[in-house]
């Protein structure tokens, strides 16, 4: 790193500075793993733009909170150490500050909502972490965290709306910059602003005219309304959950609306999109939050078109049957799965004419379900579905055509 090259960004804010993720950096080497950042080949040729993934999904907690949550611990007092630290967080930041708690011998209290999945109280247990379930929203739990923290008198984390915790997130972009120093863009998802506050920061002190993109999903677009002067309406069930936050940062807010160029917003399609190319053509798992910036790059070509554009991979952490039904719904959008129901003659032979077709056409079934009685079809009408398994949209096409032809009536069980 050439500290001589760091220059203030334009319009940078007080409230975090360069040097205070270069402090960070310092301060948490070797505790955090040195993440790589690699050229995608395949994800270039798709997209149009030189892209280099950030894989933060490596960290022992599987995200980059650990950053974050361990930089503002390593500043606390012998007496805030000894006492503990506590956050309101069902996510990578409970997991982030357990872990490292638990390594420097700080106790961590995590306060989370009584509607938390077990899974992810378990994964925050077994890093060390004392959770607390309280309330049936996060406001309830973090209304409940901050009382135990003047009762207890411990230090209070915040998972996002915290100097240090930002600093400690902009070594991801310090990092990366050191590995592909003529980056030209960041693609940077935004939840309560934490990442992208501490990235863009380092960013454009290191290269003044980089290009810092805010990515949000479009349920959750709090931060967007608020630097946008817009009025989407938030809520939603989010697969980026990561970056699902009704109330954006405060301090973060301020940070942001100096640094970023541009800002957008992607859809539910488009990050499951982007989480089923990662896993295809990387080889690697990440959660919705974590896809955001490639959702974001697909979706707005013109915005990145050409250049050599950064995305960090935040986060992995993804139940795996969500996962699962996310590629199993992105093969069907893509003409590879299918579900066909077809309308046919309850009489010996039918079933045989239509595994002929689907033979003939060399498309896999996997699945057949007959309904005789539950359909208002007349008594010797017939119901079939069948789930099957074809090369690509056209093969699968060609079927439907040929089956048609075929005299049968047939419909998609599900829209591409």
């Amino acid at each position: 790193m050439n500290e001589a090259a760091l220059k203030p960004a334009a319009g940078a804010s007080a409230l975090l500075t360069a040097d205070d993720v270069v402090a960070a950096a310092r301060r948490i080497a070797g505790a955090v793993v040195r993440t790589p950042t690699f050229h995608s080949q395949t994800l270039s040729a798709i997209t149009g733009a030189e892209i280099y993934l950030k894989f933060e999904n490596h960290q022992f907690t599987a995200a980059y909170k650990e950053r974050g949550a361990l930089n503002a611990m390593l500043q606390l007092s012998d007496e805030q150490r000894a006492k503990g630290v506590i956050a309101a967080s069902a996510g990578n930041h409970s997991q982030g500050l357990s872990y490292h708690g638990t390594r420097l011998g700080i106790p961590v209290t995590i306060v989370m909502p009584k509607t938390t999945p077990v899974v992810k109280v378990m994964q925050t247990e077994a890093v060390g972490g004392k959770v607390v379930l309280e309330g049936e929203s996060f406001d309830e739990a973090s209304a409940h965290a901050r009382k135990l923290e003047t009762e207890l008198g411990l230090t209070f984390v915040h998972p996002f709306d915290d100097p240090q915790v930002a600093a400690g997130q902009g070594t991801v972009a310090l990092e990366m910059l050191e590995d592909v120093p003529d980056l030209e863009v960041l693609a940077i998802p935004v939840g309560g602003g934490g990442l992208a506050s501490g990235m863009g920061t380092i960013a454009r002190a290191l290269r003044p005219d980089i290009k810092l993109i805010g990515v949000e999903a479009e349920l959750y677009p709090s931060m967007y309304n608020l630097l946008k002067q817009a009025d989407c309406p938030i809520g939603g069930d989010t697969l980026a959950e990561g970056i699902a936050v009704f109330e954006p940062g405060k301090f973060t807010s301020q940070v942001l609306g100096d640094l970023l160029d541009d800002f957008v917003l992607v859809n539910e399609h488009q990050i499951e999109r982007a989480l089923a190319l990662l896993l295809q053509i990387e080889k690697t798992v990440v959660e919705g939050a974590g896809a955001a910036g490639l959702a974001a790059v697909i979706a707005n070509p013109e915005l990145f078109a050409g250049g050599k554009v950064g995305i960090v991979l935040s986060g992995g952490n993804i139940d795996t049957r969500l996962l699962a039904n996310v590629l199993l719904r992105d093969l069907a959008r893509s003409g590879r799965a299918a579900r066909l129901r077809l309308v046919l003659a309850d009489r010996p032979g039918s079933l045989f004419r239509v595994s002929k077709v689907f033979y003939d056409h060399n498309v896999n079934i996997i699945e057949i379900v007959h309904q005789r009685v539950f359909t208002s079809l007349p008594a010797k009408g017939l119901a079939t579905e069948i789930e099957c398994e074809a090369r690509d949209a056209v093969q699968l096409d060609a079927l439907i055509t040929a089956l048609r032809a075929e005299g049968f009536e047939v419909s998609m069980m599900e829209s591409r």
